[in-house]
């Protein structure tokens, strides 16, 4: 047993750097003797304070305030039959945290995650009949896998941050810190201040676009955060998830990827004819994207392959689209837009901007370096075809740019069947097509409102109407317990700045460096703004419904800095 010892008592003289009357300049006994705590001589001790509730700096017992060692020293940590009290409280105390099992587990998670580990509630668990503990490494190792898949399917780091920590905290690991990268998964659990921790974590090497698996996961997290799923069963349905093919065949993902880029010309004033072409030259680009991909080329080279078929059939209707029938009013501009909205990296330009609002800057820059590359891509291949378009004397016209086309019904039709197509492509469940074709059309006619009627700007009006699209989304994501992704990434497509990024390549082709550099930023202004509307419409529903703890003030941010 250890023994206290108290030093400087007032009976002991000692040495204070001069001999005076009385006193005897002596060596103390031990170094022990001057301790940086002991008081003057002369200066009486101060009574023992008693414990502050709450404080880490109570004394261990009254035997040691007294400088007595005859009794046991009791310890100042409860055994495991008390409540435990936290060391750390302050005085004042803390907010208390509620998290209502009533709550949507996507806010009481993100609650939770949001608040210092040390002010968390305790897990509310149904009882368990074992008294070993909870499984760590494999609660651990679930948790990874769950947010793998979540990850690698698009969503944003801190919803994904939230589903894990909703995993380990429904199996009883409440003192979890998750960690998310953009290819890096990790979390710790810390059992107790005494305990060591246990880390794990995880790689995410493979990425894919499929919201019907993404669906499942998120119904699987609803059963495990309420302790409807034990982990063997969790396990199960995870396997299960992986296993199960994607919903749509090849041939319909091709023929989608068509009828997108068909749709997406008539947009812009395209006709019959210029639908059938750019839905040719969208299948050619993804029937090659396919076969570059099966050889192993990186995604860089895929999105270049994508691109240059349909810039080739605007360049061939340009040459030879006089031999057709009304070939005459043939836009080869809307062709090749066509083709670009099929490629335009929206999802990730959206989860990069979304994860970037919400603090996580690694991720998001990560993000959107990923989208500039796959922009690049695409640059490099439409560019190469247009050269050689320019070369052999194909007359592309740039003053398309400043004929505004306005046909509502074609146009609200085209959104539509854009939006539908988009969703066949990122592989939705089919029970939501339609509600998701709906949701585009909304976007388009604000849009069109905002823009046509209302002479707003094009940026400001593509704002707005993302904005609904993220408000949509999350209250249709929170009423089917589901992820907004869904509902929120395929009604983005009729926003996408296809023409404007066109007649800017096209314009860096004829040497107009100017005009390319104005149109480009443009387009780049347009993608901003469909990504933060997109984001802020969900912020808006955030605050429509009610955060776990009663009110908006229980709610915490995501940085809670001061700018400085």
């Amino acid at each position: 047993m250890t023994e206290y010892r108290r030093t400087g008592d007032i009976g002991r003289t000692g040495d204070i750097g001069t001999s005076g009357v009385g006193m005897q300049s002596t060596k103390p006994e031990s170094d022990e003797a001057h301790s940086a705590f002991t008081p003057p001589l002369g200066v009486p001790l101060p009574p023992p304070s008693s414990a502050l509730e709450g404080s880490a700096f109570a004394p261990l017992a009254s035997g040691i305030a007294s400088g007595t060692t005859s009794g046991p020293i009791t310890s100042p940590h409860p055994s495991p039959s008390q409540p435990f009290n936290n060391a750390f409280t302050p005085p004042e105390g803390i907010p208390l945290v509620r998290v209502g099992a009533d709550a949507p587990w996507q806010d009481r998670m993100r609650a939770m995650v949001r608040t210092p580990v040390a002010e968390r509630p305790a897990p509310e668990l149904a009882g368990r009949t074992d008294s070993g503990g909870p499984p760590v490494p494999r609660i651990l190792d679930l948790t990874l896998r769950i947010g793998e898949l979540l990850l690698a399917g698009g969503e944003g780091a801190e919803d994904v941050e939230a589903a894990m920590f909703g995993v380990a905290h429904a199996y009883g690991l409440d003192r979890c810190e998750p960690t998310v990268t953009f290819t890096l998964l990790s979390i710790s659990h810390q059992p107790s201040l005494i305990d060591d921790p246990v880390t794990a974590s995880r790689t995410v090497r493979r990425r894919g676009t499929d919201y019907t698996r993404l669906a499942a996961v998120f119904r699987l997290i609803d059963h495990i955060t309420a302790h409807e799923a034990t982990l063997e069963e969790a396990y199960r349905s995870l396997a299960e998830i992986r296993r199960n093919r994607h919903p749509y065949p090849g041939w319909l993902l091709t023929a989608a990827a068509g009828v997108l880029a068909g749709a997406a010309s008539m947009l812009v004033g395209g006709n019959s004819a210029v639908f059938i072409v750019a839905a040719l030259g969208a299948m050619l680009g993804d029937r090659l994207a396919w076969l570059c991909a099966g050889r192993g080329l990186p995604e860089f080279y895929q999105f270049v392959a994508a691109a240059m078929p349909a810039a080739a059939m605007g360049v061939l209707m340009t040459l030879y689209g006089s031999h057709l029938p009304g070939g005459s009013h043939v836009q080869s501009s809307a062709v090749i837009t066509g083709g670009l909205y099929a490629l335009i990296p929206g999802s990730a330009l959206v989860a990069g901007v979304q994860d970037g609002l919400t603090g996580f800057y690694i991720t998001a820059s990560a993000r959107l370096l990923e989208g500039v590359y796959l922009v690049v891509g695409i640059v490099v291949g439409v560019t190469m075809v247009l050269y050689f378009g320019v070369s052999v004397g194909a007359r592309l016209n740039p003053e398309q740019t400043l004929q505004a086309y306005h046909n509502p019904l074609v146009q609200l039709i085209a959104a539509m069947l854009v939006t539908l197509a988009f969703a066949v492509l990122l592989q939705c469940q089919r029970s939501v097509l339609a509600v998701v074709a709906l949701n585009g059309g909304i976007a388009w006619v604000t849009y069109d409102v905002l823009h046509f009627n209302a002479h707003i700007s094009p940026i400001a009006a593509t704002s707005i109407a993302a904005g609904l699209v993220g408000l949509f989304g999350q209250l249709l994501s929170r009423y089917r317990s589901a992820s907004a992704l869904p509902y929120v990434t395929a009604a983005i497509g009729p926003l996408l700045p296809g023409s404007a990024t066109y007649f800017g390549l096209l314009a860096f082709t004829q040497g107009r460096q100017d005009a390319g550099l104005a149109s480009l930023g443009r387009a780049a202004a347009l993608a901003l703004a469909v990504a933060v509307g997109v984001n802020l419409g969900s912020e808006i529903a955030r605050l429509t419904i009610r955060s776990p703890g009663g009110g908006p003030a229980r709610r915490r941010a995501a940085k809670r800095t001061r700018g400085f």
